[in-house]
């Protein structure tokens, strides 16, 4: 039975700023790097090593797989493939932005209406600051039109879909352990996906930083148990109450 791991990088140094950061290519904090490691201390302690790592290309992620794989003693052993696809949600013109500022600004309403709903994406950024996007290395590879402007979850999902179908599933498909090191929202969309999740929903998913959650995939690459009449079978390896707190202290952002 292959499984699933999805894991929040940890706490990042715009996290810890309450800015917006979308795809900003910020670092860890060293809170950020504890949490890394303690995620990978648990998964140790379960037995959970990977085959192959997905991470996204920003190195807050990439940084996150890096400590858990050193933890884990495979870093360097374990193949590491890295996609645009499975970046964080573009917050277009509200990247860089104080998330109480943007409130004071705008409302309350709405911004929580461009930080959580499914279908309403935040302003378009700027063309000077496409541009700027455009001429980083790390996305030349991707075509004008696929390069976002701003994105809402509707938009993560239908980038994150088509990668995870095809790059992803073939590998659990092969019985691997697979692991998957990206952000709040990538994971929301890829969530919303296995576990069959309404718009309505996924406003309410929150994802803690730096805390490992487990799926036992069926033959369909579906969690284990029957979508939308049995509870789906996955797990977080902490404490239900820690992640409780963990996951509530997420909704508490403002932005």
């Amino acid at each position: 039975m292959p499984t699933l791991v999805l894991l929040r990088h940890g706490q990042s140094e715009w996290n810890l700023a309450n800015k917006f950061t979308g795809w900003i290519d910020v670092g860890l904090t060293e809170q950020g790097e504890s949490e890394a490691r303690a995620a990978g201390k648990l998964l140790k302690d379960e037995g959970y090593a990977p085959d192959v790592v997905f991470t996204s290309l920003q190195r807050r992620a990439i940084r996150t797989a890096e400590l858990v794989l050193d933890v884990l003693g495979v870093i360097g052993t374990v193949p590491i493939e890295r996609a645009w696809q499975l970046n964080e949600r573009h917050y277009g013109g509200l990247q860089g932005l104080d998330k109480k500022a943007a409130v004071e600004e705008c409302g309350e309403e709405q911004v929580k209406l461009w930080r959580r709903s499914y279908a309403t994406p935040p302003p378009k950024m700027s063309r000077e600051k496409w541009d700027e996007q455009r001429a980083e290395p790390a996305y030349a590879s991707v075509s004008d039109e696929d390069l976002p402007w701003t994105e809402c979850l509707a938009d993560v999902v239908a980038r994150m879909l088509p990668y995870w179908e095809g790059t992803i599933v073939p590998e659990l498909r092969k019985g691997h352990r697979v692991f998957v090191v990206a952000h709040g929202n990538s994971l929301r969309a890829l969530v919303m996906h296995l576990e069959a999740l309404s718009e309505d929903d996924v406003v309410e998913l929150n994802i803690p930083t730096g805390e490992p959650l487990v799926y036992d995939l069926d033959d369909e690459m579906l969690p284990v148990g029957l979508r939308g009449k049995n509870e789906i079978e996955s797990r977080y390896l902490r404490d239900p109450e820690a992640i409780r707190a963990a996951a509530e202290a997420v909704a508490r952002q403002t932005g």
